[in-house]
């Protein structure tokens, strides 16, 4: 096995010299060392009976840019030789999307372009070759995302659907909302746990076991995914797509990639010492001479297998708008048209702290301010019969009773109706009040015919 980031960058051209001579290239050699021009390699290739010399640029980084692109062709531009001249950059690392696109509009390996091997080809090519090319430090190479749009629906349609819970909200009044993308990284390694634990009486503990365990690999400490967001990574139907983050800004309006932190082999590591810590047990038993016991059973190393190690992009969606007086957001890890909500405010009452009175709670839109309220925070306006705030209200007591009204022009044409109202009306805007008056009355009546019987 190759570990390529225990060489130098002079060992990592004397192993690519190596790998294309493999590969059936010919005359294959190394430039100069101490005079470099980005010709780290120079080689040839018999195309349609004709012979072409190769310029090959070794980048033993973790990233290749555009500059290092534009360096090589400036090389491929002056080489002299009797034929046509191609160019390639081989890295351990990864090629940026800048940088790819920049060596695509130079033209085909065909038409003498820039040919470019990431570290996952090389991979492939030492497959090809018959040796294990493996870049052990170097960051994750993954180009791979989970669907960040349902297939068949619009890019908002998940905030729409968000607004249909909410009562006296229409979805169409909802503006276009600002509507971005993080791509999170996230590593999913399938395991099995295989163990006996044997004393002098026999085996006193054992376990089998299949594990997924989805891990967040950002730029923090690995930590482990669980509830929605690890049964969407996890899920071996999930739809992926190739990660071009130019097709992505055309969608979204804004795209923003997060690093892998930590490489293939840390993740494994991780994975396993997290797994010696899961099944790490305590059992009893008694020994021959009937004396109890306990034993500590912690799996080993070589008790754990890890099968796969699959690194994908999780895209957290994330959706801004405003509602009147207050900014709303709506977010969501998606994959396909499955997605596990992180934050949604339309299911939040703007006045309380929490998130009001439950997962039952039903919340209500006011037109007035704009502001999403639960059973507390609202009520319904006097004048118009809409439903309104607590906050935004104008209030006032009408036989005892609080009315609360759009503004002020609302309440003064209520005062000018109320003023006209007879007795009898104005009875009903206080019904309990009204009830128990006359309650009252009958009791009085019952009170004052008892008491003449009783004479």
């Amino acid at each position: 096995m190759a570990i390529l980031d225990d060489l130098s960058g002079y060992e990592f051209e004397d192993l690519m010299e190596d790998v294309f001579r493999n590969l059936g290239y010919e005359n294959v050699r190394q430039s100069r060392r101490t005079a470099d021009e980005g010709r780290d390699i120079l080689m040839e290739e018999v195309v349609d009976g004709r012979r072409r010399a190769i310029v090959v640029e070794c980048k033993h980084t973790a990233t290749v840019g555009r500059p290092d692109i534009r360096k090589l062709h400036s090389a491929v531009e002056t080489f002299e030789y009797d034929g046509p001249v191609r160019g390639m950059v081989v890295t351990s690392g990864r090629v940026t999307d800048p940088a790819r696109e920049y060596a695509q509009n130079l033209g085909s390996r065909r038409a003498g372009g820039i040919e470019l091997l990431d570290g996952r080809a090389l991979r492939e090519i030492g497959e090809e070759v018959g040796a294990d090319l493996y870049n052990g430090r170097i960051e994750i190479l993954c180009e791979e995302s989970l669907r960040p749009t349902h297939p068949t629906a619009g890019r908002d349609v998940p905030v729409f659907e968000a607004a249909r819970e909410i009562a006296n909200l229409e979805p169409a009044t909802v503006p276009t909302p600002e509507t971005t993308v993080e791509l999170e990284p996230m590593v999913t390694v399938h395991a099995q746990t295989s163990a006996t634990f044997e004393t002098g009486v026999g085996v006193v503990h054992s376990l089998d076991e299949t594990n997924d365990l989805v891990i967040r690999a950002g730029r923090e400490t690995p930590r482990i995914a669980t509830g929605d967001l690890k049964d969407l990574v996890a899920n071996p139907s999930a739809p992926r797509i190739e990660l071009k983050e130019r097709d992505l800004e055309d969608t979204f309006d804004a795209v923003e990639r997060t690093r892998f932190s930590r490489t293939e082999t840390t993740y494994k590591q991780w994975a396993i010492d997290r797994l010696q810590q899961v099944h790490t047990t305590t059992v009893e038993y008694t020994g021959g001479n009937n004396v109890d016991y306990e034993k500590t059973c912690t799996p080993r190393v070589s008790d754990i297998s890890i099968w796969t190690i699959d690194p994908v992009y999780v895209p957290h969606v994330s959706s801004t708008f405003s509602l009147g007086e207050y900014d709303y957001r709506y977010a969501y890890y998606a994959a396909g048209p499955s997605r596990s909500t992180t934050t949604n405010d339309l299911s939040r009452c703007v006045h309380c702290e929490g998130d009001g009175a439950g997962a039952n709670e039903t919340y209500t839109h006011c037109d007035n301010c704009g502001s999403i309220n639960c059973g507390d925070h609202i009520e319904t306006e006097r004048l118009e019969g809409e439903p309104v705030c607590t906050v935004c209200a104008v209030t006032e007591s009408f036989a005892f009773d609080t009315k609360y009204f759009y503004d002020e022009a609302n309440l003064e044409a209520f005062r000018e109706e109320y003023a006209a109202m007879p007795i009898s009306e104005k009875a009903r805007e206080n019904v309990p009040l009204a009830v128990g008056a006359a309650l009252c009355v009958v009791l009085v009546a019952l009170l004052v015919v008892g008491s003449v019987v009783l004479v």
